[in-house]
Formats: C-alpha cells, sequence, structure tokens
C-alpha cells in the first residue's frame, strides 16, 4: 500500500496547519525595505526611544533598524567602534557631544562602511584633531557635503588645505577658528567650489583678501556669515572686513541670499549700495556698523524686495528715513531688530503698512514715545513677537497688552541698560586670547 507523505490526517483542522506554515517565516519580512523604513520614520518623530524598543524585537527587527538609522550623536567618543559597525549607513555624524575626537576617532570614521553614505559631520565642540585626521576624513568619505568645524581653535591653515579636498563640499562653518588666515580660505576656494554656505564668524585672520577669494571661485555661494562676536564683551570688531570685500560678494555671487556683517566698523553705504544689486538677499544683519547710514538701508529696501530679515541694532545713524523705504518696498519683512537706532515714532508707525512683519525688537531708541509705541503696536497687525525694553511696561495700557496677546501676540521684557560703545581696549585684549 503506497503512503503519501503529505497527506492530511483524518480530524486535522487546516486552520491549525496553516497558522503553523505562517509560524515558520516572519510575516514581516513580506514588507518591503521602504515601507519598514516609513514605518521606522514614523516611530522616530513620534519618539526616538521607540525606534530602539523596536530594535530589540527580534534579531530581523535589530538588523532593519541598523540598516535604516541615517544619524549618530553619539555620547562619547569610545563608543564609535561599535555603532559604526553596527549603523553602515549613516549620513549625518554629530559629534558635538564628544570633546576628544582624535585623528585616530576620524580615520575610523573614514575606514568604516558608512564612509560612503556620510554626508555630514559635526565637530563643532571637539578639540584634539588636526590636519591630518581631517585629511583622512575628506579623502575617504567623498560625499561630504556638510563639515562644522566651529570652536577648533587649534586649527591651522594646514587644516584649511585639507578640507578643500572635500570637493563636493557646500556648507562649511569655520566659527572661531581664530588662527585660519586668507591663505586658507584660499585653499579652500580653489578646493571647494561647490560651497553654498560658509561662516568665518570670529575668524579674525581672515580680511578682504580671503573674501575676495570666495567670491572669485565659489560663485554658487548663498549664505555669507563675516561677524564677530565674541563672549566676553557686548560690542567688539572684527578687524578685516571692509567695503572692497563686500563688493566682490555682491560682484562675484549675485545670487547670495543671507549676509552677517555685525560689527564690521569699517562698512559704510558702499557696501549695501553694492548689495542692493543682489535681488535674492533674504537675511541682512549689520548690527554694530555705525558707518552705515539711512541712505545704505533705502538701496537695499529698493533693490533687495525679498528680504524678510534685517537686523540693524547699533546702527546708530539709521533714522525715520531709513524706514520709509522700508514700509514701502520692503512688503516681506518678517522680522526686524531696531535696537539702539535713531528711529523715532513716526519711523516705526511706518513699518505698519507692512502687512507680513510678524517680530520687532525695539530697545533704547531714544526718539520713541510711550504713545508712539502703541500707535505702532495696534497698527502692525500681523505681530506674534515683540522685544521691549521693560521701562515701557508701566507706560502702556493693560488693555492693549490684551487686545494684542488676544491676537497671538507674545512680549518678551528685558531690563538691560543702555550701553554705549566700550573702550577701544576691549579689542586689544581680544587680541591677545588671539595670540595665546
Amino acid at each position: 500500500m503506497k503512503r503519501h507523505r503529505n497527506a492530511t490526517a483524518p480530524g486535522t483542522d487546516t486552520a491549525t496547519q496553516n497558522t503553523s506554515a505562517a509560524a515558520a517565516y516572519n510575516l514581516f519580512d513580506l514588507l518591503s525595505d521602504e515601507i519598514v523604513f516609513a514605518i521606522l520614520d514614523f516611530l522616530a518623530a513620534s519618539n526616538p526611544l521607540d525606534t530602539k524598543s523596536f530594535s530589540l524585537v527580534c534579531r530581523s527587527f535589530y538588523l532593519v533598524e541598523s540598516r535604516h538609522r541615517r544619524v549618530l550623536r553619539p555620547l562619547r567618543h569610545d563608543h564609535l567602534p561599535r555603532i559604526l559597525s553596527r549603523y553602515p549607513n549613516v549620513a549625518r555624524l554629530d559629534l558635538s557631544l564628544c570633546p576628544r575626537i582624535t585623528d585616530a576617532s576620524l580615520a575610523l570614521v573614514s575606514r568604516t562602511s558608512s564612509a560612503d553614505s556620510l554626508r555630514s559631520i559635526d565637530l563643532s565642540r571637539s578639540r584634539f584633531f588636526s590636519y591630518s585626521g581631517l585629511l583622512s576624513l575628506v579623502l575617504n568619505c567623498r560625499n561630504l557635503v556638510e563639515i562644522d568645524l566651529s570652536n577648533a581653535t587649534q586649527l591651522r591653515d594646514a587644516a584649511a588645505s585639507a578640507v578643500a579636498e572635500a570637493k563636493n563640499l557646500e556648507k562649511l562653518w569655520l566659527g572661531r577658528c581664530k588662527l585660519i588666515t586668507d591663505m586658507g580660505v584660499g585653499c579652500i576656494a580653489v578646493g571647494c567650489k561647490k560651497l553654498k554656505l560658509i561662516s568665518f564668524k570670529w575668524c579674525l585672520g581672515v580680511t578682504d583678501l580671503g573674501v575676495e577669494l570666495i567670491a572669485v571661485k565659489c560663485k554658487e555661494l548663498r549664505s555669507l556669515d563675516l561677524s564677530y562676536l565674541p563672549v566676553m564683551f557686548d560690542f567688539c570688531r572684527s578687524a578685516g572686513i571692509t567695503d572692497p570685500g563686500i563688493l566682490a560678494i555682491a560682484s562675484g555671487c549675485p545670487d547670495i541670499e543671507m549676509i552677517n556683517m555685525s560689527y564690521c566698523q569699517d562698512i559704510t553705504d558702499s557696501s549695501l549700495i553694492s548689495l542692493s544689486k543682489c535681488s535674492k538677499l533674504k537675511t541682512f544683519e549689520s548690527r554694530g556698523c555705525p558707518l552705515i547710514t539711512s541712505l545704505g538701508l533705502a538701496a537695499i529696501a529698493v533693490g533687495c524686495r525679498q528680504l524678510n530679515k534685517l537686523d540693524i541694532k547699533k546702527c546708530h545713524n539709521i533714522s525715520d528715513a531709513g524706514m520709509l523705504p522700508l514700509s514701502h518696498f520692503s512688503q516681506n519683512l518678517r522680522q526686524i531688530t531696531l535696537s539702539y537706532t535713531s528711529v523715532t515714532d513716526v519711523g516705526l508707525l511706518s513699518l505698519a503698512s507692512i502687512s507680513c512683519l510678524q517680530s520687532i525688537t525695539v530697545l533704547h531708541l531714544k526718539g520713541l514715545t510711550a504713545s508712539g509705541l502703541a500707535a505702532a503696536l495696534l497698527a502692525c497687525g500681523g505681530l506674534i513677537k515683540v522685544k521691549l525694553h521693560a521701562s515701557f511696561k508701566p507706560l502702556l495700557p493693560q488693555l492693549l497688552f490684551e487686545h494684542l496677546e488676544a491676537r497671538g501676540c507674545v512680549f518678551e521684557w528685558r531690563d538691560k541698560e543702555f550701553q554705549a560703545e566700550l573702550d577701544p581696549q576691549c579689542w586689544k585684549l581680544q587680541l591677545e586670547d588671539v595670540a595665546q
């Protein structure tokens, strides 16, 4: 008698057999990676810890989560070998919580399987790497488009020459890299022609020459930070940026959208007139530039119609004559800082014609009265954030606050005393800090 091995015994429940068969493999494996990654994206958006819980369910989930992770922010540098081996597809590596990143650490990053997928690295809090570590990183991670080297006060022009090997680099932060000079900037300009954003904030060794080299080579530049904002002093200056540097940017990078030249004391209206030809300019910050007047601001208002953020704090020579062109031409303006300028009730009230104005900061305007401020606040119907000096609080009617808050406006009060320009010797002290 012939036996059929797969024959169903009499009385066997078919549903039970199907269940047993389904248990032989993971139904989750039938889902494509795109669907699983979408689920993980949802979990990460709601609570990042949920993705960790997901990975602990089973080995299959563990492997899927490893392939999905694109961003890493380790707490300690000695965790790098383990996490880099687990997550092969990392696109952004944030090492800002690891101050002891060394050349060996960067060499490790460059040797892992994630080197090809790495597009962004943040080294803004690290202190112990040098030229050799950076060179290893950029030569092996060819797809890097973002590098943050802020606060790397130990780096010199040699490190900048290493960065120049990152041919696909689009964004570079060099804030407080005080030892990098125009020579290093020149290397970056020649090597990184795809740069769209670069920050030289606090880079005291950079002058007009370095800025001009960027203007000549980096034609795709959209954002440039030339500001110098030290920790110890409220008003200090950038020594090397003057009108010729800004003129070079205006002519060489006509599509620039953001420029910050705060505390560059030698900038005049000539710079603003040249920038007025950059019609795509959206953010303009020039706080602490004492030579700028209403004439230059008027040129910006007329030529840069897409302007949405303006900071002219401590530009003492800007008055109502600068506000009137803004009120007429800058209809996209959303945020403005007017502290320590010469604007009066008339100039502030004129801004009411800008319907999309949402945020305004008004501290220490000598020509501003309580009645003028009240009228301007009522007339600017789109305000959602107002920063004022605390001295105005008892002078304005309570009903005004209730009315504006009902419209969704939030008030921030500052009790900061008027601060005139500090003694020039503070600049000498800061130079001594650089020499250390």
